[in-house]
C-alpha cells in the first residue's frame, strides 16, 4: 500500500514534469491565483503579444487548458507556434488538425481509450481523433486553440504562455523583469516549475501519505497480535513443555520475536513484489496514471513493517512467556 502510494504519487508528478520540459519553453507565465497544478481562470490572450515584445524573447504562445473529467483535460495550441518551441509533435498515426471538431492525443490516451485516427470521442462535446503522437509534449489531448476558445466561451483567453528566449542563460533575467511588469501573475523558469512538481511542495499530498504510513503501521499491529495471541493459545501445551524442560521466560519471548521478525521481512518482500504487480495493472487497466518503483521507499517499508510487527507481538510474547508451565501442560 505504501509502495503503491509514494509509486503513484511521484509517476503522475514526475509526468507532468517531462511534459512541461517537452515545451522547449525558457518561462511559462499563468494567470493570478493560479497554484503549481490548479489553474484559477484565464488570462488575456493580449499578453502573449505583450510578452512577444520583450527583451530576448524570440517566441511566445498561449495554450487554453479545459477540463474534461476528472483527470483529463485538453489543451488548445496554436500547432504552427508550438510546433516552432517545441519541435513539433511526432505522429505515430493520423496527421495534425483538418478542421475545428479535430483532436490530436498521445500514444498512452489513445491506448487507454482504444483510439485511432478517425475515431469519435466524447469528452463533453463530441471530437474526431486526425492523430496520434509520442507522448511526453504538454498535454495527452490537443486542440485547435481557437476553436477550444470558441466551443467552450474564452475567446480572447488562454491558461498558460509559454516563452521561448534566445539563450537559456537569460532566463533568471527575464523572469525578473516580467515580474516587475506583470506583478499579480505567476512566472516561473521552467527548470523552477518543475522542482516546484514534487510531493514535498504539495501539503495536502505529504499528510495523505502519511496517513496512510500510519494506517500501515495500525493494520500490522493488529494483524500481527491478533496472528500471535492465537499462536500463543494454540501452542499454550508446547510452551508448557518449554518451560517444563528449563526454558526461561526470556526464551519463550524470543522464539516469538524471532518467528514475528521472518514473517515481518518475508511480508515485506511480499509487499515489494506486489508494489510491481499494481505497477503492471496500473499500466494496463490506466496508463495515464503512472507509477514509479520508488527504490529509496524500499527501506523504509520495510522499518515500518517491522516495527509494527514487533510491537504488535510484545502482547502475546509476555503472555506466552509468564505461563505457568503446570498450567500450561494441563491445558487442553
Amino acid at each position: 500500500m505504501i509502495l503503491t502510494l509514494v509509486g503513484l504519487s511521484q509517476g503522475v508528478l514526475g509526468d507532468i514534469a517531462t511534459r512541461s520540459r517537452g515545451t522547449g519553453a525558457d518561462v511559462l507565465v499563468r494567470p493570478p491565483g493560479s497554484s503549481v497544478l490548479a489553474f484559477s481562470g484565464n488570462m488575456s490572450q493580449g499578453i502573449v503579444g505583450f510578452l512577444r515584445k520583450q527583451p530576448h524573447v524570440t517566441l511566445a504562445t498561449g495554450t487554453l487548458v479545459q477540463s474534461v473529467g476528472n483527470l483529463d483535460s485538453i489543451t488548445g495550441i496554436s500547432l504552427d507556434e508550438f510546433s516552432s518551441m517545441s519541435g513539433g509533435l511526432r505522429y505515430l498515426a493520423g496527421g495534425p488538425f483538418t478542421g475545428p471538431d479535430d483532436i490530436v492525443v498521445d500514444s498512452v490516451f489513445a491506448s487507454s481509450r482504444k483510439l485511432k485516427p478517425g475515431d469519435s470521442i466524447n469528452l463533453g462535446l463530441q471530437w474526431r481523433v486526425a492523430g496520434i503522437v509520442e507522448a511526453g509534449k504538454l498535454s495527452r489531448i490537443f486542440a485547435p486553440l481557437e476553436s477550444l476558445q470558441e466551443k467552450y466561451s474564452a475567446r480572447d483567453k488562454v491558461s498558460v504562455i509559454y516563452v521561448k528566449l534566445d539563450a537559456p542563460a537569460n532566463t533568471a533575467a527575464v523572469v525578473d523583469q516580467l515580474k516587475s511588469k506583470l506583478e499579480d501573475y505567476k512566472i516561473y523558469s521552467v527548470d523552477e516549475f518543475v522542482s516546484l512538481v514534487s510531493v514535498d511542495s504539495f501539503p495536502m499530498m505529504k499528510r495523505f501519505t502519511n496517513v496512510v504510513v500510519a494506517l500501515a503501521v495500525v493494520v500490522g499491529f493488529l494483524v500481527v497480535f491478533l496472528s500471535m495471541y492465537t499462536a500463543v493459545l494454540e501452542r499454550t501445551r508446547e510452551i508448557g513443555i518449554l518451560k517444563a524442560l528449563g526454558a526461561s521466560p526470556g526464551y519463550i519471548m524470543s522464539i516469538l520475536m524471532r518467528e514475528t521478525l521472518v514473517l515481518a521481512i518475508a511480508g515485506a518482500i511480499a509487499g515489494i513484489l506486489m508494489s510491481y504487480g499494481a505497477q503492471w495493472l496500473l499500466q494496463a487497466f490506466v496508463p495515464t496514471m503512472p507509477m514509479l518503483i520508488v527504490y529509496t521507499w524500499w527501506p523504509w517499508s520495510a522499518v515500518i513493517a517491522l516495527t509494527g510487527s514487533l510491537i504488535g507481538a510484545i502482547y502475546p510474547g509476555l503472555k506466552a512467556s509468564k505461563q505457568d508451565a503446570i498450567e500450561a501442560l494441563a491445558y487442553d
